[in-house]
């Protein structure tokens, strides 16, 4: 059951959404490796912004998370890629269904 997520909205520098939409795409390994991420989606909401949604069974998991790969790879890349600072969002989940 997951009760803890982050939600992560990302907005591209002109000319750079195709480079983030390709990080975002080859994480994938990196949050599968994670054994304490229960789900992790990333999203296109628009053409320069993106999205990362991750939910976790408990807070331990969250912030090995933030503590892990994906996050210091976005970290490194942020000032190249992004237009702002990531918004990190800490949400509770209220109730989810997961196959």
């Amino acid at each position: 059951m997951v009760k803890v997520g982050l939600l992560v909205r990302l907005v591209a520098k002109p000319g750079k959404e195709e480079e983030v939409a390709g990080f975002l795409a080859g994480a994938l390994p990196l949050a599968e490796a994670e054994a304490k991420t229960t789900v992790w989606f990333a999203i296109r909401i628009s053409k320069s912004e993106f999205g990362i949604f991750d939910a976790f069974a408990g807070d331990d998991g969250r912030k090995a998370h933030l503590g892990g790969p994906i996050a210091a790879a976005l970290m490194a890349k942020a000032g190249e890629l992004l237009a702002e600072p990531p918004k990190i969002e800490q949400v509770d989940v209220m109730a989810a269904k997961l196959s």
